[in-house]
């Protein structure tokens, strides 16, 4: 990694717009932005105060290439720790380009994916739980996801794991000075106060790793199976969760041969809807890949939604019982898997019909997705599913596979070390799990890192960020 010279990349959106920001950063930031900058009062942008903004012009030689604003960001005041200038010029695709030539040909480098971001980091602005975090919002389309990403970017989450951190280097210090007295037989470190440590440690831990299965659906949402028989109104209850015509809609059976998928925000939560094709059988090839996919969609949805035809049921006792015998199918398949059985197309049943109806299928959900009934009362049921009370609390909820996967190693150590409590293990054996787990938690914060970590996380961020 190169982390001396001066990088530049465009900040804002590529394309045209109203405004562009080029953002400069690194020990010669100023000085080459100040060799092509005039500003309209003659003042030297070496010589300005730091978080100032000043108007002028970018000129190539003689050639003014647009009116900009420009902020000045001096010594570590700045988002990366370092010298930083950001150009705000005209939205224009060519101006931003012409700057950004202009500033390459004059000592810059076009910054790599995240690198403004692996700047602050490595200059100590931010941990690197911090630093994922900062992706995680810029990709939140949630108010959920967003409030997850702004708790842990505040610090929320690697504050937790620094002062666990740091009781816990204390207690290891005292059991590893112990080992340089072991001729002596004395104890440094009150065991009792270690017990507790490591059983706040644990729940904390375990806690933690409880609240990854709802930060993990939150940051991609939770991906929700429409399923049933032909022509049952699938597509028309997708259209009307989404609130527009996004499946085709027809009279026909079989009229959906593939899965289509859409997202809508309820209550602050992402829902992937996925309508699929009727489950039947039938001689037609493409219509059954399509059901073969269907199957497929409901091993990775989180929710299933069963929708059946309320209009047929209560005039054919065969149709309902083969309904029943579906339904018993998939929940004896997917036994963990929530399971919601609606009724659609209720606004063609009298009173007694529906009464009929929810007297022989338990818990269902009355609709019509033609008329919008029942619509808003599908959604809040969804909403059951999603436990957000830590939400609520602001409580710290893990998002990040790879903090998940430190947690789970930290407190298998942890479980080493009250082994070792409870089995009288010697100091120096409790001192390697001790480390271990110290490892691990270095992982989430970024005390322990190596290149290759650190390009894969942030090869995922934009340029420009």
């Amino acid at each position: 990694m190169i982390l001396q010279d001066t990088i530049v990349a465009l900040a804002t959106p590529s394309g045209a717009g109203a405004i562009a920001v080029i953002r400069v950063s690194g020990k010669d930031a100023i000085r080459i932005s100040s060799s092509l900058f005039r500003s309209v009062s003659g003042k030297d942008l070496n010589t300005q105060k730091s978080h100032t903004i000043h108007l002028g012009h970018i000129v190539d030689n003689n050639k003014i290439l647009d009116e900009v604003l420009v902020s000045i960001f001096k010594g570590t005041n700045s988002y990366t720790g370092e010298p930083t200038i950001e150009i705000s010029c005209h939205g224009s695709s060519y101006i931003q380009q012409e700057i950004i030539q202009l500033l390459l040909r004059n000592g810059c480098r076009m910054a790599n994916a995240g690198e403004f971001t692996l700047r602050a980091f490595v200059n100590g602005k931010l941990d690197l739980s911090q630093a994922e975090a900062v992706a995680d919002l810029i990709a939140s389309d949630s108010e959920a996801s967003h409030q997850i990403a702004m708790q842990q970017m505040r610090g929320g989450f690697s504050n937790e794991i620094q002062k666990l951190r740091d009781e816990l280097l204390n207690f290891a210090s005292l059991i590893e000075l112990e080992l340089d007295f072991a001729e002596e037989d004395v104890e440094f470190a009150d065991r009792k106060q270690f017990q507790e440590l490591i059983s706040r440690i644990t729940n904390v831990l375990k806690r933690l790793i409880d609240s990854f299965a709802v930060g993990n659906v939150i940051k991609n949402g939770i991906p929700v199976a429409i399923v049933g028989e032909p022509n049952v109104g699938k597509s028309t209850l997708l259209n009307a969760l989404l609130n527009e015509e996004r499946a085709i809609v027809s009279d026909i059976a079989g009229t959906t041969r593939d899965t289509i998928e859409d997202e809508i925000n309820i209550g602050g939560i992402g829902f992937r809807f996925i309508d699929t094709a009727g489950i039947r059988n039938t001689e037609d090839i493409i219509e059954g890949l399509g059901i073969q996919k269907t199957f497929e969609k409901i091993e990775q949805a989180q929710v299933v939604i069963y929708l059946v035809n309320s209009e047929k049921l209560s005039i054919n006792t065969t149709e309902l019982k083969e309904v029943l015998v579906e339904i018993g199918k998939i929940k004896n398949k997917y036994p963990q898997k929530p399971l919601i059985i609606v009724a659609n197309k209720v606004d063609t049943l009298d009173k007694n019909e529906i009464e009929t109806l929810k007297s022989k299928i338990e818990h269902v959900h009355l609709l019509s997705a033609k008329q919008n009934l029942g619509v808003i009362e599908l959604q809040n049921k969804l909403l059951e599913f999603v436990n957000t009370g830590a939400l609520r609390n602001n409580e710290t909820i893990v998002t990040n596979s790879r903090h998940y996967d430190a947690l789970l190693k930290a407190l298998e150590e942890i479980q080493k070390v009250q082994y070792g409590i409870d089995n009288g293990i010697s100091g120096d054996l409790m001192a390697i799990d001790i480390r271990q787990a110290l490892y691990h938690f270095g992982e989430i914060t970024g005390e322990i890192t190596s290149d290759d970590l650190l390009g894969n996380i942030f090869a995922n961020f934009c340029i420009g960020k």
